[in-house]
Formats: C-alpha cells, structure tokens, sequence
C-alpha cells in the first residue's frame, strides 16, 4: 500500500530525535509490524493512563497512521463518558452507569467480565438472576437510549465510519435494539442471552449525521463500549485508564477476554504506563516489582493475540518537591531502566518519553512553556502533540528506514 502523505524531513534534524529501542530481532521485529500496517486490516489498541485520556496521542498517532496506510474513524468509544472525547460524540440517556476495573472507588464485579476494554456500561443496576434469586416477572422494562455524531473537533477521517461495533456480554434476559441512521430504522434485533461477549455488527454505506440506539429490556447486559470504524486500514483503540499503573489485566475474564480479542483481533498493541507508579515506589525492590508484575500482566494479555507487536511509551518526567525545590522523582529514571530492560528481554519496543522530553528536571521547562499542567505529570494539548509528534517520527523513521 502506497504512502498518502509523507512526512517532510528536511528540514528536520532527524540526529536529535529520540529513537525507538528495539530487541535484538529489530528487523524481524519492524519486518513484522510493517506487515501488520500495510494489511488490509490492522486493529491497534492504545491502553494507558491519564496521559492518554480523551484521546490524546492516540487521536495524533491514528490520524498519522491512517494518512499514511488508509483507514477511517476514532475506534472504540465507551457509552457512559466520564471524560471528554474530541474524536466522537456520544450522547447518553441518564440511566447509564459506567463500570471500570481500574476505578478504585468502585465495587468490583466478582464475574470479572470487564472484557478488552476494561470497562462496560449499564442502563440497569448489576443483578444475578440465580445468584439474587430474582423473580424475572416482577421486573419492569427499561429503556435506554445512546446518539452516536461525527465530532466536529477532530480530524477529518475520523469524521467517517461505516462499520460500526456495539460489543456486549453477560446478557442474562431478552434485550431488544433498534438503530436510526439520520431517522430511518436501518436495524431490528434481540442480544443473545448466553452469557458470552458479542458484536451487533451495523454495516453502513455512508456516515450518518446522527445514528441512535434505542434499547429495550429488564436486565441491561452489559455493553463494552462502540466501536467506529471505516471498512479498511488502520483501526485504532484508545484505552485510556486514569489511575491505572497497567496491572490489571490478568486479574480479568480470561474466557471473556480472549473471546472479545479473537472478534477484535489486534495486530498491534501499545502499552503507556508507569507514571502512577512512580510517587509511590519507595526503592529498588519496590521498583523491581512493579516492573516484574507489569510484564506478567503484558505477557497474558499479548497471550490473548494473534503474535501481535508489541510496543511500550515509556513514563514521562515527573517531579516532585525536594526542599523546597523541584526535582524528579528520584527513582523515576531507575524505574525507566528496569522497564527497557523488561521490554528489550521480552520482545518489546521501548520509546523514551523521558528522554525526548530532555531528561531528568525537564518538566519544570515544559510547564514554562505551557506544554505540561501545573500538577508537573501531565502534559497539556500542545504538549501531547508535541509528544506525539516526536513518537510518531521515530516510528516513521524506523518504518521508512530513514
């Protein structure tokens, strides 16, 4: 597949960027992820914390991507929104709650079905028909209703979707859907009620203005999330985790999880942690084991996948007060060198955002510039692009053999 735009490197001083570190097999390795790319489909999932709330950087990365080896709309987009979402609009009726496993404020359910996104929606409360013995007849019909938009604050092959996703699973009792394309009923259907995860597929010719979901039962399954896709390229989830320190996934479903990954079935993903980590961490050990449990949770998950790639973008600077003074957290870069190790020692690509930044007590240079908040952890809109810029060239470097 033919480049659509190529990035302009002339005027670039390419010596200075921060270049991906790759394991020993790094032209196995690019071998395979650039036929993951070039393929007709390739599903990417973006998980990570905070940073990547909103789709930020997953939002640049997808958009580069897709210019390059085609591929239309944002991917997945949860039906409870918590937080705002510049590349879809998603309206929700009030009775949707939002369920994550990362959320520490909230009961955990003890099915752990939380499925590939690590999240799920409900227009019911959760209730167990044999469990809470519940008499189905003295329940009352529900409705609930979701309005899907292209979002006009995004980029513009993001705007288009023709192959749309609504996943669900856990659906004890009947629940009825009907789906609108700019007010003509293009969809009648009931969820199965096997418990299992699902996908009711909605094929569309053209992007509607405004589709909507109109949903019926006594018991909410519970729903995954959507996913907004064209019908070839690059697909690119953003998981975004606020909190999350990435290990939580072995701690999931695994039959739910891998029946969910085999329908999706992502050729590459990437991981984004550490960062919350990092202020709690008191030495060496304590950074040894974190680093030890994370791979265990990568390794499970990329266990899931179809030889997927693998790539990890490392913490960014983070500083914390020191006498008065602000400097990094002293066992940041320790923490930096313990997961390259852990990705080079399992086939892992690593990219340095710490490094590309400028290092240790950077940050107090990217919050001057307004390119980081305040809080010296995140960063801010035009920090992220900035970041996302500086991955994506070294991606497309390594890619191009530049």
């Amino acid at each position: 597949m033919l480049f659509q735009k190529v990035p302009n490197l002339s005027k670039i001083d390419t010596s200075k960027i921060e270049r991906i570190q790759y394991p020993k097999n790094k032209e196995a390795f690019l071998t395979q992820l650039k036929s993951q790319l070039t393929a007709d489909q390739c599903r990417i999932i973006h998980y990570g914390d905070s940073q990547i709330e909103g789709d930020r950087m997953s939002g640049y990365i997808r958009n580069k991507l897709q210019n390059l080896y085609s591929g239309n709309g944002p991917g997945f987009t949860p039906i409870a929104q918590v937080y705002d979402n510049i590349s879809a609009v998603v309206i929700a009726s009030e009775n949707w709650t939002r369920h994550a496993v990362f959320d520490r404020t909230t009961k955990k359910f003890d099915h752990k079905m939380y499925g590939a996104y690590t999240t799920f929606s409900r227009f019911t409360p959760y209730l167990d028909i044999v469990a809470d013995s519940i008499n189905t007849d003295t329940l009352q019909l529900v409705k609930a209703k979701i309005t899907v938009k292209p979002s006009k604050m995004t980029y513009l092959r993001m705007r288009k979707y023709t192959n749309i996703g609504f996943h669900y699973g856990n659906a004890q009792l009947p629940t009825a859907v009907k789906v609108f394309a700019d007010g003509t009923l293009i969809k009648v259907g009931d969820l199965i009620t096997d418990g299992n995860y699902h996908d009711f597929k909605i094929p569309l010719t053209v992007t509607p203005d405004e589709l909507i979901f109109e949903i019926e039962g006594k018991m909410s399954p519970d729903f995954y999330g959507l996913t907004l896709d064209g019908d070839e390229g690059i697909q690119l989830d953003n998981v975004a985790m606020r909190g999350s320190a990435g290990t939580i996934f072995a701690g999931l479903n695994s039959k739910n999880f891998s029946q969910m990954y085999t329908a999706l079935d992502p050729k590459v993903i990437i991981f984004q942690y550490g960062g919350n980590s990092v202020p709690y961490v008191k030495d060496s050990l304590e950074v040894e084991n974190y680093v030890g449990y994370l791979k265990n949770h990568i390794n499970w998950l990329r266990r899931k996948t179809d030889n997927a790639s693998v790539l990890y973008i490392g913490p960014a600077d983070m500083t914390t007060t020191e006498n008065g003074q602000l400097k990094t957290y002293p066992l940041l870069p320790y923490l930096i060198d313990r997961l390259q190790l852990m990705c080079k020692e399992n086939d892992i690509a690593y990219w340095n955002t710490f490094n590309a930044m400028g290092g240790e007590n950077s940050m107090q240079y990217w919050v001057d510039q307004k390119l980081a908040a305040s809080d010296y952890t995140h960063f801010s809109l035009s920090g992220t692009r900035i970041i996302s810029e500086l991955f994506f060239l070294s991606l497309y470097m390594d890619l191009t053999n530049k």
